[in-house]
C-alpha cells in the first residue's frame, strides 16, 4: 500500500496506537460526546410518534445507549476494525416512523398502542437485518469496489457532511444563537489557532469546546438568564431526580411481531444505511492515514452492522449503523485510535445502565448539539473534496456526474420532504398516468421514498450509475490513483483469521 507523508502527519494516535488510560478514557468520552445529540434524538423521535409514556422513555433512552456501545465494540472488534462509532441511523428513520403510524392508527386488540407499534418495528429491523449480514458476509459489497471511483465516493461523502446542514438544532427561528455560535467559536478556538500550541487543545478540542458552553449555559440556567421553556436551559434536578439504575435487557418490550410490508419497507432504509456507511468508511480511512478500504474490510463492516441490527431489533431500539460524527472528531482531533473508541464504548453503555450518567449527557441542550453539527459536519465536507485529488478535474465528464450527484442529493430528500410521508407519496403515485398500478404499490412507493429521502443514497446511486456508464478512463475516473494507494485484502485480517493464527502451534528447534 501506497501512503503520503502528507496524510500521516496529521494523525495524533493511529488506529492500532493506545494511549495511556486516562486520557483514552477523555478522548473515548469525547468520541463519543460528538453523536450523543442524534443518539438521543433517534430514540426521541420514535418515542413522540409512538406516544411511549414519559416514565418508560429514560429506559428507552438509555437502551439506545448500551446498543450504541455493544455495537462499537463488536464492530471495532470483529467487523471492519476501523476507529468508527455505530449508533441509532437516521436512515432508517423514515420506515421506522411508517411503521409506527400505520399500527399506532390500528393497534391490535389486548396490547397498549406504543408497545404494539415497538414490537413491530423490532420485528422490521431484525428481518431486514438478516438480508444486511448476507450483502456484508457473502461478499456482494466487495464485489462493488471496483466500480466506486472517487468520483462516486466524493458526493456520498460530502452529502454525508451536508446531512443535517437543516437540522433543527441549526435552523430552528428562536435558537439560541449566542450558544451555537459559542460551542462553534471554542471548538475552532482550541482546534485550530490553539491546536498546534498545546497537546491538550489539539486532542480535545471537542470535549472542551463542550465543556465551556455547557457550564456557561447551566450558570445561566441557575442564575434565571436562560429560562426553563428557552432553548439552551439545562435541568440539572432531572439528574438529581433521573433512576439510579435502568434494567435493560433483550426482549425487554416482548417477542418482535413480523409484517411482511414493513420488513420491505425496512429493507430499504437499510440499503441507504448501507450506502452511508461505505462512505463512512471511506472517510475514516483517509483520516486515518490509510488507503481506501480494501472489498474485506468494506464486507465484515457491513456484515456486522447487520448482525447489530438484529441485537438491536432485540434489544429494542430503531437500528445500528456507522456513524458520521465521530468522523467528522477525527478529523479535528487526529485521534483515529480503535482503542479509544473503544474506551468510549464502555463508558457509553455505563450511561446507558447508570441513570445519572445518562441523564447528565442528556442535559446538553440543542444550541450546543448545534454547534458540534457545524463543526463535525464541516469537517466531514471538507474530507470528501479532499478525495478530488485523485480525479481529473479537467475532465467535464467527471464534474458533470459529481455536480448532478451532488444536486441530486440535495433536492430529491427536500422533495420528499415537502410530500411529507410515505402514504402521500404512494398517492401522488398511485394517481400516475399508465405506471400508477406499478409504482403505487406500497412496496415499490415505500421504498422509493425511504431511499429518496437519504442524501447520500440518491447521491451515491446517480453518480454509480453515471460514472460506470459514461465512458471514461480509469486514470480520468482516479480508479487508478485510488487503487495504488488503496489496502489489499490480505491487509486486512478478520476476527476469524487472528483467532486460527492464534490457535496455530508454534515449533521450536
Amino acid at each position: 500500500m501506497v501512503e503520503d507523508e502528507d496524510e500521516n502527519t496529521f494523525v495524533q494516535y493511529g488506529i492500532d496506537d493506545k494511549p495511556p488510560l486516562g486520557k483514552s478514557i477523555l478522548l473515548g468520552a469525547q468520541h463519543y460526546l460528538t453523536m450523543v445529540g442524534a443518539n438521543i434524538a433517534v430514540p426521541l423521535l420514535l418515542a413522540g410518534a409512538m406516544g411511549m409514556p414519559e416514565e418508560v422513555i429514560p429506559r428507552f433512552v438509555g437502551t439506545f445507549f448500551v446498543v450504541s456501545g455493544i455495537a462499537t465494540l463488536a464492530q471495532t472488534t470483529f467487523g471492519n476494525r476501523y476507529p468508527i462509532v455505530q449508533g441509532a441511523p437516521f436512515s432508517m428513520l423514515a420506515p421506522a416512523l411508517a411503521v409506527i403510524g400505520v399500527v399506532t392508527a390500528n393497534p391490535p386488540e389486548g396490547i397498549v398502542a406504543w408497545r404494539a407499534a415497538l414490537l413491530q418495528l423490532q420485528g422490521a429491523i431484525v428481518v431486514a437485518a438478516l438480508a444486511e449480514i448476507a450483502i456484508g458476509y457473502l461478499g456482494l459489497v466487495g464485489r462493488l469496489r471496483r466500480y466506486l471511483s472517487p468520483v462516486v465516493i466524493v458526493p456520498v461523502i460530502v452529502l454525508i457532511g451536508l446531512s443535517l446542514f437543516n437540522s433543527s438544532d441549526i435552523v430552528t427561528a428562536d435558537q439560541n444563537w449566542w450558544l451555537v455560535g459559542l460551542t462553534l467559536v471554542a471548538i475552532v478556538l482550541f482546534s485550530q489557532y490553539l491546536g498546534g500550541k498545546s497537546a491538550i487543545f489539539q486532542l480535545f478540542p471537542v470535549l472542551l469546546g463542550i465543556v465551556v458552553a455547557w457550564v456557561i449555559a447551566a450558570a445561566a440556567s441557575v442564575l434565571g438568564i436562560v429560562g426553563p421553556d428557552a432553548p439552551g436551559y439545562i435541568d440539572l434536578a432531572s439528574v438529581v431526580a433521573a433512576e439510579p439504575v435502568h434494567p435493560i435487557y433483550p426482549l425487554q418490550w416482548g417477542v418482535p411481531s413480523v409484517t411482511p410490508a414493513f420488513v420491505i419497507g425496512m429493507l430499504a432504509g437499510v440499503a441507504a444505511s448501507i450506502v452511508e456507511s461505505i462512505g463512512d468508511y471511506h472517510a475514516v480511512a483517509r483520516l486515518s492515514g490509510m488507503g481506501a478500504p480494501s472489498s474485506e474490510r468494506m464486507n465484515h463492516g457491513i456484515g456486522m452492522e447487520g448482525v447489530m441490527n438484529v441485537f438491536s431489533g432485540l434489544m429494542g431500539t430503531g437500528g445500528s449503523t456507522s456513524y458520521s460524527e465521530n468522523v467528522g472528531a477525527i478529523g479535528l482531533t487526529g485521534v483515529a485510535s480503535r482503542y479509544v473508541v473503544q474506551i468510549g464504548a464502555v463508558l457509553m453503555i455505563l450511561a446507558g445502565f447508570v441513570g445519572y450518567f445518562g441523564q447528565l449527557v442528556a442535559t446538553i441542550p440543542s444550541p450546543i448539539i448545534g454547534g458540534l453539527y457545524i463543526a463535525m459536519f464541516g469537517q466531514i465536507v471538507g474530507v470528501g473534496i479532499s478525495n478530488l485529488r485523485y480525479v481529473d478535474l479537467d475532465s467535464s465528464r467527471n464534474i458533470f456526474i459529481i455536480g448532478i450527484s451532488l444536486f441530486s442529493g440535495m433536492a430529491v430528500p427536500e422533495y420528499m420532504r415537502s410530500v411529507g410521508s410515505a402514504n402521500a407519496f404512494q398517492q401522488g403515485l398511485a394517481d400516475s398516468a399508465l405506471i400508477g398500478p406499478l409504482l403505487g404499490a406500497d412496496i415499490v412507493a415505500t421504498t422509493i421514498f425511504v431511499i429518496g429521502s437519504t442524501g447520500m443514497a440518491v447521491g451515491g446511486i446517480v453518480g454509480f450509475f453515471l460514472d460506470n456508464s459514461i465512458a471514461g478512463t480509469a486514470a480520468e475516473r482516479g480508479l487508478t490513483a485510488w487503487q495504488e494507494g488503496a489496502e489489499g485484502d490480505e491487509e486486512f485480517t478478520s476476527a476469524y483469521d487472528r483467532f486460527v493464527s492464534d490457535e496455530e502451534p508454534t515449533h521450536s528447534d
